[in-house]
């Protein structure tokens, strides 16, 4: 009868013992902690946040607008800088005005010479009458490029007067686009810094955002357990459920530290006697339930 419920009682612990291993409750190599890659937005002019759309907890996809500080005072300076430009391009001479009173009087030489070429031919004009209005001809020549120099030389001096003011234009509107506050990864936003309607600065925290989708467990592991792993190696992650169960999930090993470090006071590892370890990171896929500084073991 005894031995009857000692095997009735063997049977009955087989699926517990199987449950127990399946998952990894004992059964670990190393351990850690899930973090994430954390950006903190920043800003970058000063001035009132006339619009901030950011919420602990919110998804925001990457180039996503979340705010604007007060761009007005730029705004009006630019508009200033570029009246100023069309206020001194203004005093640009029109050089085809100018020169057309000349070119009209080299037409009508161009003209006389003909005639008088024409005369000189019936030797009903003399020679001198020719190089008379050759010599005409050529100071008219000489008096246009020499006006079409002058003003030419008047209107690149004006345009080059210009071109501090395209500058200071330019980086004014460099700050009018740095004063949009463009979301700059797709995350969760961890924690919001500040709100609408409060005065920020150049450098002021706003907001820190982290990619949840893919979680990193940072664990440590002794020298002697180097040689069982290597980068891309696929690898068992367990985490707690609750109530003593454990969730399996699948990582992959993708760092290796190359400098050995005093155990951390938080971390377990295999070997409670080893002084040095080695951190590894473990990408793991996260389903919505991991969440950072979350406890993992890994079983390689």
């Amino acid at each position: 009868m005894e031995k009857k419920i000692r095997n009735l009682m063997i049977l009955l612990s087989i699926p517990l013992l199987l449950a127990a291993c399946g998952t990894g409750n004992g059964k670990f190599d190393a351990t850690g902690t899930f973090e994430s890659e954390e950006v903190i937005v920043s800003s970058e002019t000063m001035g009132k946040l006339v619009k901030f759309d950011v919420e602990e907890g919110s998804v925001l996809k990457q180039g996503q607008p979340v705010g604007v500080v007060d761009t007005l005072q730029l705004y009006l300076k630019k508009k200033q800088l570029a009246a100023s430009i069309n206020a001194i391009l203004s005093k640009q001479p029109d050089i085809a005005t100018q020169l057309a009173a000349i070119e009209e009087q080299i037409k009508t030489a161009v003209t006389e010479k003909k005639r008088i070429e024409n005369l000189v031919k019936s030797n009903a004009a003399t020679t001198k009458q020719l190089d008379d209005i050759n010599a005409q001809l050529d100071l008219l020549n000489k008096q246009l490029n020499a006006a079409k120099s002058n003003l030419t030389i008047t209107r690149r001096g004006l345009q080059s007067e210009t071109y501090p003011l395209h500058i200071q234009i330019e980086q004014i509107q460099d700050q009018i686009d740095k004063s949009k506050i463009i979301n700059p990864i797709d995350g969760t936003v961890l924690t919001r810094y500040a709100k609408q309607n409060e005065i920020t600065s150049n450098g002021k925290a706003l907001y820190k955002i982290a990619d949840l989708s893919q979680m990193t467990l940072r664990a440590y592991v002794n020298g002697d357990q180097l040689g069982q792993i290597k980068l891309g190696q696929k690898v068992n992650v367990f985490v707690d459920k609750g109530d003593g169960a454990q969730k399996e999930m699948n990582g992959e090993i993708y760092w290796v530290s190359s400098k050995a470090e005093f155990t951390p006071k938080t971390i377990q590892t295999k070997d409670e006697r080893a002084i040095l370890v080695y951190a590894v990171k473990i990408k793991v896929v996260n389903d919505g339930y991991l969440k950072i500084g979350m406890y993992g073991e890994v079983k390689f």
